[in-house]
């Protein structure tokens, strides 16, 4: 027999009894006339897909808000609780009826305890040490004034429930009104733009310090909680839990430990290790909650005394998707449910929330800015990292939930506190967004491309890296562009990670590596693999500086910091890697997507030369640094300021005393129109003539030093057409290593006729999408330069360049005294 009233959760009283039929799981069918809302699983199933979609709504309709993704959790279960669908009844009693809540929110607190078990596995204690007094000073002072805040506003407005702890009640507003939700505020950071930075890294050591400290605060207010009210049974409660921890530290790490230790470096953990962890979770999460704390308590615990490494890395990836896309989101959406908003009714209570959010966030930012004064932060960054700080998420929902659980928030409270975290949430990321602009500190620099850049100085690269297979021939690259006392190499290696909802990916940005420590996860496991491969390359060549860097940002505005750091680092060039990867029979396979599109909004935006690296090896297997190594390189010129780039880089290989270079000029025939030089009617045909006769000066130069230099090989071929020029192009017999090619092929579109009908990539330039291509068969690497070239004032290109001929901006003058020019500077012509 079933209760015929059927109310939202919120509702529900401590009296109210549930009748339900314990075998009415699954039903036997609709053609059967069973009503498949009667039964629990497809039930859940329905809830479960609600849930989900309102997440994902509000998650579309807030992205261009930048608003984290707690926010639109939250917001989805409001949405279906009694706020507003819930109020209709017969939406309540049939989606959301008071049987179902057992179950529902069984399978929720299942999630949030596998998820509390991940955040302390991915959580350093190592970065807590290393944080240093300022973050320890900045996370304490910002949790003493709103918690002072917190306890006047305690006496002013009592909402506690009845018979509940004065202590108690004091604890849980404080906890809510003070803690900094760590993962809600590594990804504000990323969507910012800074994360990177100094304010960035030191919030995240700040909030984390937080979070441990909110920990220990929460089991402390469980424990003095009105069922433990008794001075006999709080003490056993500490007891029991200071047990357990120790326990956990002495006696399940090393055992754990031992478990790793068994398994061979490189060998995949088996099924049954990772059971035996997984149901590890589950026997902590119960002994935590049979000693009166909290079964996420004893989840986190266990989490946290697991040693990083392969084995926290293969958990994370087999469980995290999964439980935060799927599980977690129950809890937030039935924190939702408990939530009614109609409860908030009044003067007072409205008062209650207009006073406390502005008055936290004040004590918080006041705090913040008192003790970063006296660490010598300046007064705006004091701010803005007093206003991040103020970031709710988990932490303070799970707070409240327990608070509720323990009848010492009742249900008006409940729900103030909730709005109350919404609120401050949602306003943080636009007040920072208006009121900080970090100061520009980038220098407006010349030698933007690797044309432009002197012989004899240091040339500086951004080289980006997706994943540790794009490492070995980059690194080849590097060393083949024959780093040297003359003109050293300051490499910045920069690698691109995916903004996710993980908070294990901020910690990749974050975590200093000095500790020599295993890694945090598998993304930070592959950072430590980049770095450790550009240490040893750092060592073993000389001239040669490595600045290692990690980006984490959505795949749409990656190029943004890509950009950013060129233009900080006043790089001449970037390279970056294909989006297609070739496979073992010699077909190019895409490996992501969004990967092209970060290619193609760097290509419209950067600040500096752009090189797309199509990877096929480039003798991975051999170093220069062995005499027997050695490097084939062919440029394919047809002209243009792309092509000139790729030559100049090309030059630079060819000096490098195991580097052959073999230059194919590729000149049109007898038969092709040619462009009229006599025109000067229309400023195209300014630009053509001008960077005809530049064109026609390198390859003079390069003449000259072929003759006097049998490592470089100088073959002109004549085509008439794109049919001509791929039959030439094949004609190489796949003698090279790498091709260097141009984007663009200048005024010679005749002569790469017909390819771009049938181009795959057309940001690859027609010669570059065919050595690209899995139909052109060959194993040799493509670099395909894409040449800064500067806007004027007008939106005219402006040639950039240490040639005067190359950078002013009045063609007309140019046309005048181009003559004399060249004559003049045909002497110290530099590549």
């Amino acid at each position: 027999m079933e209760n015929t009233t059927m109310l939202a959760p919120s509702n529900i009283s401590d009296r109210s009894i549930i009748c339900y039929t314990p075998t009415m799981t699954t039903t036997s069918g609709v053609w059967q006339g069973d009503s498949p809302l009667d039964y629990s699983i497809p039930l859940f199933i329905l809830q479960s897909t609600l849930v989900v979609l309102a997440t994902r709504f509000f998650v579309f309709i807030l992205k261009p808000f930048h608003q984290p993704r707690v926010i639109a959790e939250i917001m989805g279960g409001l949405l279906l609780g009694p706020s507003v669908l819930g109020r209709d009844e017969r939406f309540a009693n049939m989606v959301f009826p008071l049987k179902s809540a057992m179950v529902i929110e069984t399978m929720a607190n299942i999630g949030l305890i596998y998820f509390l078990f991940l955040v302390g596995l991915e959580m350093d204690m190592s970065i807590v040490k290393r944080t240093g007094r300022k973050a320890v000073s900045i996370a304490v002072a910002g949790m003493i004034l709103p918690f002072v805040i917190a306890i006047g506003i305690s006496h002013f407005m009592d909402y506690k429930d009845k018979g509940a702890n004065d202590v108690s009640y004091v604890l849980y507003l404080g906890i809510v009104l003070s803690v900094t939700a760590f993962p809600v505020l590594a990804r504000m950071l990323a969507e910012l733009k800074l994360i990177n930075t100094e304010l960035g890294k030191l919030a995240l050591s700040s909030s984390l310090i937080n979070d441990v400290c909110a920990w220990v605060l929460l089991a402390l207010a469980i424990a003095l909680s009105e069922q433990n009210s008794s001075t006999l049974a709080s003490v056993w409660v500490v007891l029991s839990n200071i047990f357990f921890v120790s326990f956990c530290f002495l006696v399940v790490r090393p055992a754990v430990t031992w478990l790793i230790k068994k398994t061979p470096e490189g060998k995949p953990f088996s099924e049954f290790q990772i059971c035996i962890v997984l149901v590890g979770v589950l026997v902590s999460a119960f002994i935590t909650d049979v000693i009166g704390t909290h079964s996420i308590f004893g989840a986190f615990v266990y989490g946290l005394v697991i040693p990083n490494g392969p084995l926290g890395a293969a958990i994370i990836e087999k469980l995290e998707d999964f439980v935060s896309g799927l599980l977690l989101p129950l809890f937030y959406a039935i924190s939702g449910l408990k939530t009614n908003i109609n409860l908030i009714h009044g003067t007072r209570s409205w008062s209650f929330i207009f006073t406390i959010v502005p008055l936290t966030c004040f004590g918080k930012i006041l705090g913040t800015l008192i003790t970063s004064i006296l660490f010598d932060i300046p007064t705006r960054d004091g701010i803005v990292l007093g206003l991040l700080m103020n970031t709710k998420g988990l932490i303070e929902m799970i707070v409240l939930n327990i608070g509720r659980e323990q009848k010492v928030l009742g249900d008006e409270i409940f729900s103030i506190m909730v709005i109350v975290t919404v609120i401050m949430t949602a306003i943080i990321s636009p007040i920072v967004t208006l009121i900080y602009k970090p100061r520009k500190r980038l220098v407006p620099y010349k030698k933007r491309t690797v044309q432009s850049s002197r012989v004899d100085a240091e040339l500086r690269v951004l080289v980006c890296i997706h994943a540790p297979r794009n490492v070995p021939t980059i690194i080849n690259l590097l060393e083949a562009t024959h780093p040297s006392k003359r003109s050293p190499i300051c490499a910045y290696v920069l690698h691109l990670v995916e903004l996710t909802g993980r908070a294990s990916a901020m910690l990749v940005v974050h975590a200093s590596r000095q500790s020599g420590g295993p890694a945090l996860n598998k993304t930070q496991a592959q950072t430590e693999h980049i770095i450790t491969a550009f240490q040893n390359f750092e060592e073993h060549v000389g001239y040669v500086a490595v600045q290692p860097l990690t980006a984490v940002s959505p795949y749409s505005t990656m190029h943004e910091d890509i950009c950013n750091l060129a233009e900080e680092k006043r790089v001449a060039t970037i390279i970056i890697p294909f989006h297609k990867q070739q496979t073992v029979d010699g077909d190019m396979k895409e490996t992501n997507p969004a990967l092209r599109m970060v290619n193609h909004n760097l290509l419209q935006s950067s600040p500096c030369s752009v090189g797309i690296l199509v990877d096929r090896g480039l003798n991975g297997s051999n170093r220069l640094t062995a005499n027997q190594a050695s490097h084939q390189v062919a440029v394919i010129f047809f002209g243009g300021a792309d092509d000139r780039e790729a030559l100049s880089y090309g030059w630079r290989m060819s000096r490098h005393p195991r580097v052959h270079l073999t230059v194919m000029h590729f000149i049109p025939g007898k038969d092709v129109t040619q462009l009229k030089t006599n025109d000067f009617n229309q400023l195209d045909d300014q630009r053509n003539i001008i960077t005809n006769r530049i064109d026609e000066e390198c390859i003079n130069e390069l003449k000259m030093i072929a003759a006097n230099d049998d490592k470089i090989n100088y073959i002109e071929k004549v085509v008439s057409n794109g049919e001509e020029t791929v039959a030439a192009i094949r004609g190489t017999n796949n003698a090279n290593d790498l091709f260097i090619v141009g984007r663009g092929q200048g005024n010679s579109s005749t002569l790469t006729e017909g390819l771009t009908d049938w181009s795959e990539c057309p940001e690859l330039g027609p010669i570059g999408d065919l050595l690209a291509s899995s139909d052109f068969e060959t194993t040799a690497s493509v670099l395909v330069m894409h040449q800064y070239v500067a806007q004027g004032p007008e939106g005219e290109d402006i040639f950039v360049s240490d040639r005067p001929w190359q950078t002013s901006e009045n063609f007309n003058t140019l046309r005048q005294q181009h003559r004399g020019r060249y004559a003049a500077d045909n002497n110290d012509f530099k590549f």
